[in-house]
């Protein structure tokens, strides 16, 4: 749920996040988004991304005015995905403790593709300490967004008892599992990385409630 690996907005074969639409514009993004994911968006230069495209340099910088537009382009890519993914889970799902679920699910199938390499925002956040960033920007500006659906998931959940737990907590807690198995899956392995996180979902539908 937070990789531009699939065929989707935020893939390396159809990204999105951008002023019009051309064949070399969602060639460069698409490579670009593939190169940034894997290998991280610093170490990835303007040259290696037109010599994979690929593209010329005046191609580049008539679709994107500085590498920096690229990175936002990529990562908004990756945001539109996870909110359409997310957005598909509640309308599908037939209770609010359901799409808590499916979107857990989502995460832990994530884990599991031979392409993961972690969290796009993670990744991108390491790399953009600076608050005022543009690109860090959109990452906590994505990750507010995430927290926020979350916890009106868990409003629903727990209802409107005094005695409730507090919704707000049990989204950042879900948040805190997700960020850790991401990061787990690599050292842990992922079956069992996967399993615990589930455990960890279920347990704030039902421990908490």
């Amino acid at each position: 749920m937070a990789t531009p690996t699939r065929s989707a907005p935020d893939s390396p074969n159809s990204s999105s996040g951008g002023h019009g639409r051309s064949e070399a514009r969602e060639r460069l993004l698409s490579t670009a988004s593939r190169l940034f994911y894997s290998d991280g968006i610093r170490a990835v230069g303007v040259e290696r991304i037109l010599a994979e495209a690929p593209a010329t340099r005046a191609t580049f910088y008539r679709h994107f005015p500085s590498k920096e537009d690229l990175v936002l382009a990529y990562l908004r890519g990756v945001d539109a995905h996870i909110r359409a993914d997310v957005q598909a889970a509640i309308e599908t799902a037939p209770s609010s403790a359901d799409a808590l679920r499916a979107i857990g699910t989502a995460v832990a199938d994530d884990l599991a593709r031979p392409e993961f390499r972690g969290c796009a925002f993670l990744k991108a956040a390491a790399e953009y300490p600076d608050p005022n960033d543009p690109v860090r920007r959109v990452v906590l500006d994505h990750r507010a967004w995430y927290v926020t659906t979350l916890a009106e998931l868990f409003t629903q959940v727990f209802g409107t008892s005094p005695r409730r737990p507090n919704p707000q907590h049990a989204a950042r807690h879900f948040v805190m599992m997700r960020d850790g198995a991401m990061t787990g899956a690599h050292l842990d392995g992922v079956d069992s990385v996967g399993a615990a996180f589930h455990r960890g979902v279920e347990g704030l539908l039902t421990v908490l409630h």
